[in-house]
């Protein structure tokens, strides 16, 4: 029985084939029990995410090929597809290959963005729901808290997640490193469009508790200030709600300036050089550049943030690196661990080989032993037996990740002590 992983994900597939086989939450606890009930899987769980539709299984079959037909099949059938609409979308993974690529989308290696956290969650929720409907064997349970491990692992010995990546993100990274704690700071919205709401979003995630809204269009003003809980302002009476706040979003349609330096130059007087921080998101741009020449006045705009996006990019990127390392490393480790549980049987079969071999000519006697003889030297043969048994293990154990030496001692091993296993 080995481990078969089946998917699609953002690097094989166009968001339109996705959606096609995803698991709604409603769906798949359902998805799940038809899985396993009629496709001749032992143990299996689903992640379905965005980004990801795969399936993670342990078969009742021999052959890994027969499983991923077999995953294929329940695909095509629960989504009521007809073959070969995945067949260039879906890709496959056996065995280790398939503990590397999990261990892989556990640590965000194989994330849209590289280092992104929600993937780890997501794992999880798949692993807890595939447990609740009794998908989960010995098999995912040593497999799936692994690579929770070496997720962490990765987290902790690089800095793959440190540094935002996405425009909204170092928004509110910058924002930070002007103002520290953003609970208690106020923003203030200049139009309403998408790349806007967005970044305001991020912001209030953060902690921003009031947002101010101005734009063109009243109604579309409301309807951006109502997701934010915040208030509608007037557009054409800015100044007084740029003195109260302590972030400006810009992000209008407009073609000219619509901050200049000598309003920016007013207002901060009127603050008392009250820290300013302009996010100018507009193309073509809605601020002034010379407004970054004011007192306690930082402006940002959106070649600003990408840039330091694309040096963020790239430090998470060299920091992948040294994860892909370790995740190899923990595909090893884990493979190491797989080898020595399946020698218990073995090893233990030649303990009690060793054992009945030292006790038999022992029983021959038992009837001219007294029974305290009797026990004493049953005692002082049992661990004469564990004593020549001993070194044998270590050298089972010793040539486990030498797979041709190994091969030769199991076999020499079984043959000296006619064993089965």
């Amino acid at each position: 029985m080995d481990l078969v992983l089946v998917g699609l994900s953002h690097k094989t597939a166009p968001i339109g084939i996705r959606e096609r086989i995803a698991f709604p939450d409603t769906h798949l606890r359902k998805g799940l029990c038809l899985l396993k009930k009629d496709f001749a899987l032992r143990e299996c769980m689903i992640v379905s995410t965005c980004n990801r539709v795969e399936v993670i299984a342990h078969s009742k079959q021999e052959q890994g090929s027969n499983t991923v037909e077999s995953i294929k099949n329940f695909l095509y059938s629960y989504h009521a597809l007809d073959r070969p609409f995945l067949e260039h979308y879906l890709y496959s993974y056996l065995k280790h290959d398939a503990v590397r690529h999990i261990f892989r989308v556990a640590s965000s290696l194989d994330s849209m963005v590289v280092g992104e956290p929600q993937i780890l969650a997501q794992l999880k929720r798949a692993y807890n729901l595939a447990h609740e409907v009794g998908n989960v064997g010995a098999n995912l349970n040593h497999l799936i808290p692994r690579a929770f491990f070496v997720a962490k692992r990765v987290r902790s010995s690089t800095k793959i997640g440190a540094s935002a990546v996405s425009v909204s993100s170092v928004a509110v990274e910058l924002a930070r490193k002007i103002f520290g704690d953003l609970h208690n700071k106020s923003i203030l919205l200049l139009g309403a469009g998408k790349m806007g709401e967005l970044a305001a979003r991020s912001l209030a995630a953060s902690g921003v508790n009031r947002i101010l809204v101005a734009n063109r269009s009243r109604a579309r003003a409301l309807e951006m200030a109502s997701q934010f809980d915040g208030e509608v302002v007037s557009f054409e009476n800015i100044r007084s709600s740029i003195i109260s706040s302590d972030i400006m979003l810009t992000a209008t349609g407009s073609n000219r300036f619509l901050i200049k330096k000598d309003l920016i130059e007013a207002t901060i007087r009127e603050r008392k050089y009250r820290p300013l921080f302009i996010i100018d998101i507009a193309v073509p741009r809605n601020v002034e550049p010379q407004v970054n020449e004011i007192e306690n006045t930082f402006l940002y705009d959106i070649d600003d943030l990408q840039s330091i996006s694309n040096k963020n990019r790239l430090e998470r990127n060299r920091e992948a690196e040294i994860a892909e390392d370790i995740v190899e490393e923990e595909v090893l480790n884990f493979k190491h661990r797989q080898k020595t549980q399946s020698l218990g049987p073995l090893i233990g079969s030649l303990q009690k080989r060793i054992e009945d071999i030292c006790l038999e000519e022992l029983k021959n006697q038992q009837n001219i032993l007294s029974s305290q003889e009797y026990q004493r030297l049953e005692k002082t043969l049992r661990k004469t037996a564990k004593k020549i048994a001993h070194p044998l293990v270590r050298e089972i154990k010793r040539t486990n990740s030498q797979p041709g030496q190994h091969y030769l001692t199991i076999e020499l091993v079984k043959k000296m002590f006619q064993l089965k296993n």
